[in-house]
């Protein structure tokens, strides 16, 4: 489904698509609300969006379309999420699967096409019902019974709403630092940690060399760097690190799991969440080497299962899970309660 309340840019988004036997276009939609109506009786894996829509707004529609869209993706494109944009991390943050600058409707074209189709070949289709692997089919560990001592939120592609999510269900209080390493360019990270102050309340600073790392706070990866840890007496502060990795992401989600569970050991939690790609497999079993604990997003609530497959189907995670259910296991674990 495209939604965008201009007609050429629907035309020439349409006609790209349908240069793709792949994809089939099922409904145009002017406006937010038009977009609502049809999909109460019109299947969509994929809804393209626009943001500056007169009425209710894209960003306004979204939490209210992934509700309707039964389990449809959202890949927002639009003007407003050129790069840096504080509109494209709030879009993520409110559960976009991604985001895509759209070029003024004079050129679209070469490039652009090219892009839209693969950004949405990396979303694929809509998990619906009946097509889940069951969890019981997974190999789970056991979960450590330590005290928690850091907490460690690995993702990638649709994962910064399910980061938010889980910040926002926590306890005030947890007692132990909190790491984030999400796959964000650079010039997005003030904005990002601007959206997790607002939305949960937490100090959230993007890390820097030496950072103390403090519990309560929130400290995420900068885009241009690993987040790494050493110790230093009673103290742990980050190590950024630049050196290229197996994933070919930078910052990686391996290193900083890894870190956590070299550092915390018995302590350590990492949950790694939506994602393409298998960043965060090879720090998951080092973490697990020192005797920490993964959880995994379940396939059903990713954008891109691929990250917490890698990790679940590898026997790594002690539970995969929603990412509400997720945080009331983690709130168990702080808790010293038994999670049913």
């Amino acid at each position: 489904m495209i939604v965008d309340d201009s007609p050429v840019a629907r035309q020439v988004l349409s006609r790209m698509l349908g240069a793709h036997s792949e994809f089939e276009v099922v409904h145009l939609a002017g406006n937010a609300q038009e977009a609502l109506d049809a999909l109460a009786t019109i299947p969509v894996d994929i809804v393209l969006l626009d943001v500056e829509m007169p009425g209710v707004t894209g960003l306004d529609a979204l939490p209210e379309i992934l509700s309707r869209g039964k389990g449809a993706r959202v890949l927002v494109v639009s003007s407003a999420c050129d790069e840096g944009a504080e509109a494209a991390v709030k879009a993520l943050a409110l559960g976009a699967a991604d985001t895509l600058p759209k070029p003024g409707t004079g050129r679209f074209a070469g490039r652009f096409s090219e892009e839209l189709a693969e950004r949405l070949r990396r979303i694929g289709p809509a998990t619906r019902a009946g097509q889940l692997q069951p969890v019981d089919s997974l190999r789970l560990r056991p979960a450590s019974e330590g005290r928690l001592a850091c907490l460690a939120l690995g993702a990638s592609t649709g994962g910064l709403h399910a980061v938010t999510g889980i910040l926002k269900a926590l306890p005030a209080m947890i007692g132990a630092p909190i790491l984030v390493t999400q796959h964000l360019p650079a010039v997005f990270m003030p904005f990002f940690a601007r959206q997790i102050e607002s939305a949960c309340g937490r100090t959230t600073r993007v890390a820097e060399q030496g950072l103390v790392l403090q519990p309560e706070e929130v400290v995420l990866a900068p885009g241009n760097a690993h987040l790494g840890l050493e110790q230093q007496g009673s103290r742990v502060l980050v190590r950024l690190e630049t050196a290229a990795m197996p994933s070919g992401c930078l910052p990686s989600v391996d290193v900083m799991l890894a870190a956590a569970g070299e550092i915390f050991g018995r302590g350590a939690l990492g949950v790694v969440l939506s994602g393409m790609g298998r960043d965060g497999l090879e720090g998951a079993r080092r973490l697990v080497e020192r005797s920490g604990t993964i959880f995994a997003q379940d396939r059903a609530t990713s954008a891109v299962w691929g990250m917490p497959r890698a990790v679940a189907e590898a026997g790594l995670a002690s539970a995969v899970l929603p990412p509400a259910d997720l945080a009331r296991r983690i709130t168990a674990r702080i808790e010293g309660a038994t999670w049913k």
